[in-house]
């Protein structure tokens, strides 16, 4: 059984310390890009509702809208995430 556990493949991606750099240099540009794109899209949802997404979401305990602006940052999320996996 310990035989072939030793012949898989490894699950996770193994990088090796010299090219250790580059790869964490690339996480941080796309992490800031998503951070960039959230702030963006949630910017847009706030400008274009006819009211106030704070005072619906906090003083009027509108579940709808908070899931309506759940979904679109998950959409948004799996955008992003195609786009960087290719």
């Amino acid at each position: 059984m310990l035989n072939l556990l030793s012949q898989l493949p490894p699950l996770g991606m193994i990088v090796k310390l010299e090219e250790l750099l580059p790869v964490i240099e690339t996480t941080v540009i796309f992490v800031a890009i998503g951070l960039v794109v959230f702030a963006l899209a949630f910017v847009i949802v706030v400008l274009v509702a006819p009211f106030s997404v704070k005072k619906e979401i906090e003083d009027d305990q509108n579940i709808s809208l908070a899931v309506i602006i759940g979904s679109v940052i998950i959409g948004i999320a799996m955008i992003i995430s195609a786009a960087i996996h290719g």
